[in-house]
């Protein structure tokens, strides 16, 4: 009787410490992104960016991406395998010309194969190096 109470009170003990976290599939989807690092322009960031950062939006459901590459609207498709992450091609976006620095945005999605978490803020790999970093902003 004893070895069931106490079998008993350890399945609910393991499923609840399972059952509170978030994967990190799951910790993509909802909030909205805004970038705050980018690996590789020679300009700061800031000289990027000054108006506007780029932001994303992950859809589990789709199986899309939504955002705003700083200047124009855009979307896309995603696939997650673990931590590995591609993104296709960006489908219909706005066409304003913002000076150019949204399309190192865009160019940059093409290369990540991965992502990660630290500290509450989400990395896009390249291998294991992260080239874009994200905060989470409330709409």
């Amino acid at each position: 009787m004893k070895t069931s109470i106490i079998l008993f009170f350890s399945v609910i003990l393991l499923v609840e410490s399972c059952g509170g976290e978030k994967s990190s599939a799951e910790a993509l989807s909802g909030p909205t992104w805004e970038l705050e690092y980018i690996s590789g322009p020679r300009i700061a960031f800031e000289g990027l960016f000054p108006e506007k950062k780029p932001q994303i939006t992950f859809n589990k459901e789709s199986g899309k991406v939504s955002g705003t590459d700083s200047c124009n609207g855009y979307s896309a498709d995603y696939t997650l395998d673990n931590n590995s992450i591609s993104f296709g091609e960006p489908g219909p976006t706005t066409m304003m010309f913002c000076g150019g620095s949204e399309r190192q945005f865009l160019e940059m999605m093409k290369k990540i194969d991965g992502y990660s978490f630290e500290d509450g803020k989400l990395n896009l790999l390249t291998g294991e190096i992260p080239m874009m970093r994200f905060k989470k902003v409330t709409p």
